[in-house]
């Protein structure tokens, strides 16, 4: 590759989903315009001060002298599948707008920085990110490279890495490297278009089933193999090694943990070193065990706790793993045992409408929950009155999951329930939309104060530590139902490798 006459001009963009396969909900473009879909020069006041890896692209053209060129981005809170039209609709038009940049200027395009989930199902292709891959590849001029950014949760397609010339995996869970991981991809690409480096990688996939509840990356068993990954970046010859847990709820011939590591010019050294670090995801296979109380049980140790607050995991009802977020598993268990000074958020639109209909302060009698489906509990019947009302939105200046700022969760009422004391209040908030825990700021906003709650309820796996992880004084997982069950035998898996530990033995 030659060396360009003048500053690199490298394109950014992305479409980010992480889709639930057993869901029977659909993913449209309206849900991406919801969340967020922004196009050209609006890219950069969006995305320029979050921690997530577009933040981290956008610094990196400064930092390593390239010009950038914003085409589209768009991310839709994890749900089911993304029907046909929206991918269409958006793979089209991100590609229209990398294959015409050269006609606005004159100037080609040089490379592209592409930030994809890596568990994206599609009603038309079960492993969309290599679709999107690929078509972005055929947009591009011939020789100019493309680097690519994964989720932790992506389930890699060996066909993605074809089509790319390195995948870079964020190593956290919670996700708290998402920037760094988008400056590493966008040195890498600023060093690649000068000709000073030649990325070549190698993937593997253990034939491991590595369920959620293990995937914490600060913890054991995945702790020193992400350790490992970063020592190995320690050699001037490795560009990145990355080593992904995978998302079990998106049944793809891809599912599963992958190992990918980038090379200077040298594949034997890329394919060694993922053999070795993949060989050290198989030997914790027997490590992989789920011991998880039930909802009676946890509210139950919850109340008898000692040191407050106690956070419950409410794991079959995973927002982020894109499950319902009206889970009553266990704010039915707080009602029944009358539990004091509990937080739980539910979304339940209808609910939310019924309180700014009754008015703050005013009583409040509704059945709340359960209404998506038949997989997350039974609508409860929730007495108490409106402590208040919000607009739903917030910023959060941390570095959490997630690596965004600005959040919505739509108009928002925070109900003080039946039970409630002063000194310990019983809050359940209800919201129009559904959005992970992925910030304190969900219930600060609000006027809840989270350190001050002796029980908080998070529908979540992982991701909510970076935020809920510093104030706990205990966290108690939940093996309860839903979409985003813990227990793989509550799936009916029809498109998955076969052999998969965990899975066939």
């Amino acid at each position: 590759m030659t060396q360009p006459a003048s500053r690199p001009r490298i394109a950014i963009g992305g479409i980010q989903h992480e889709s639930n396969s057993f869901s029977g909900a659909k993913t449209t473009i309206a849900d991406f315009e919801r969340n967020h879909l922004t196009r050209g020069p609006e890219i950069v006041p969006a995305w320029s001060a979050s921690k997530h890896e577009a933040g981290g692209f956008i610094e990196g053209a400064r930092r390593f002298g390239f010009d950038m060129h914003p085409t589209l981005f768009a991310i839709a809170t994890p749900s089911g599948p993304v029907t046909a039209a929206a991918f269409e609709t958006l793979v089209g038009e991100l590609t229209e707008r990398v294959r015409s940049a050269s006609q606005l200027d004159g100037m080609k395009l040089d490379g592209m920085l592409l930030a994809l989930h890596g568990a994206m199902f599609c009603e038309s292709f079960p492993e969309g990110d290599a679709e999107i891959t690929r078509r972005v590849r055929q947009a591009l001029p011939k020789d100019a490279p493309l680097v690519v950014t994964h989720d932790f949760h992506a389930n890699v397609s060996p066909e993605l890495i074809e089509y790319c010339d390195a995948l870079l995996i964020y190593k956290t869970n919670p996700h708290i490297d998402q920037h760094e991981q988008g400056l590493r991809a966008a040195q890498i690409i600023a060093r690649t278009v000068r000709g000073e480096i030649r990325p070549v990688q190698a993937i593997e996939k253990p034939p491991l089933f590595y369920n959620i509840r293990f995937q914490n990356t600060s913890d054991a068993p995945l702790r020193p193999i992400t350790e490992e990954s970063r020592t190995v970046e320690g050699n001037p010859k490795i560009l990145s090694a990355s080593v992904c847990a995978g998302y079990q709820y998106a049944d793809s011939p891809a599912m599963g943990p992958s190992v990918v590591v980038v090379a200077d010019g040298d594949p034997d050294l890329a394919r060694r070193e993922a053999k070795r670090l993949a060989a050290m995801l198989w030997d914790i296979r027997d490590q992989l065990v789920l011991d998880l109380p039930g909802a009676r049980q946890a509210v139950a140790e919850a109340i008898a706790g000692e040191a407050f607050p106690v956070v419950l995991v409410e794991m079959g009802d995973n927002v982020g793993g894109g499950s319902a977020a009206d889970g009553t598993f266990i704010l039915s268990e707080l009602l029944r045992q009358e539990a004091k000074g509990w937080a739980e958020v539910v979304a339940d639109a209808e609910g939310v409408r019924a309180a700014a209909a009754a008015g703050v302060g005013q009583p409040f009698e509704q059945m709340i929950g359960g209404k998506t489906d038949d997989l997350h509990g039974e609508p409860v019947r929730i007495r108490g009155r409106v402590k208040c009302l919000h607009d739903g939105k917030f910023i959060e200046t941390e570095v959490r999951h997630g690596g965004a700022r600005y959040y919505d969760q739509g108009l928002t009422a925070v109900i003080e329930a039946e039970g409630s004391t002063r000194d310990l209040p019983n809050h359940l908030v209800l919201t129009s939309l559904r959005l992970p825990p992925f910030s304190l700021q969900q219930l600060i906003s609000c006027g809840v104060c989270p350190q001050r709650q002796k029980i908080l309820v998070v529908k979540a796996a992982i991701a909510y530590r970076a935020a809920y992880g510093p104030i706990a004084k205990r966290i108690i997982e939940v093996d309860t139902g839903g979409l985003t069950a813990v227990n793989p035998e509550r799936f009916d898996y029809k498109n998955r490798r076969h052999p998969m530990h965990g899975l066939d033995s």
